[in-house]
């Protein structure tokens, strides 16, 4: 039997109502749960991409991006391989930060690059835009102060650049500094 894995696609499409529905709804056909879905405009605003993280076995998941190239609004489909994408996702979450706990919690989202949005007397709101296994692991270490509210977009994706530095390159080192 096939094994099961995250499948990432890239689709760019033709940015027109219904589009969404009727990609989305290939996947609802065959019974597939999309674990992730983001949308949005590309630089041109006739187009947008979506990125869609489904866990199919492979068979069956050619079979969906065959069909979906039919579809007269989809421009082209990709399959990017995650160890050949760069990946991310937002992660919002209000957390209880007793005064006693602020700093550690200020601290640890610093080590995760987050951001402190909005501060009251008990809870901080969080902003953390990082690779999806980064987010999970930041949410672990935030659950034993007690989460108020959590809210995570869909993973987005793009090929990495050939010849391209690994992640954590310095912006200096990418601009030739």
């Amino acid at each position: 039997m096939p094994q099961e894995k995250h499948h990432i696609l890239s689709v760019l499409v033709e940015n027109r109502a219904g589009v969404l529905t009727r990609v989305a709804g290939l996947f609802a056909r065959r019974g597939f749960n999309i674990h992730s879905l983001a949308v949005a405009p590309t630089d041109d605003p006739a187009r947008s991409r979506i990125s869609i993280v489904v866990d199919v076995a492979s068979t069956p998941l050619e079979q969906v991006i065959k069909q979906l190239d039919k579809l007269i609004n989809v421009i082209e489909i990709h399959e990017l391989a995650p160890a050949e994408a760069v990946q991310r996702e937002l992660l919002l979450v209000m957390v209880d930060a007793s005064p006693d706990d602020r700093g550690r919690i200020i601290e640890l989202v610093g080590d995760f690059e987050g951001r402190i949005l909005d501060v009251s007397d008990d809870t901080l709101l969080v902003s953390i835009e990082a690779e999806p296994d980064r987010l999970d692991d930041v949410e672990q270490q935030l659950r034993p102060y007690g989460i108020r509210s959590i809210q995570r977009t869909g993973r987005i994706a793009l090929p990495r650049l050939a010849g391209a530095e690994p992640a954590g390159a310095s912006a200096g080192a990418a601009a030739g500094r």
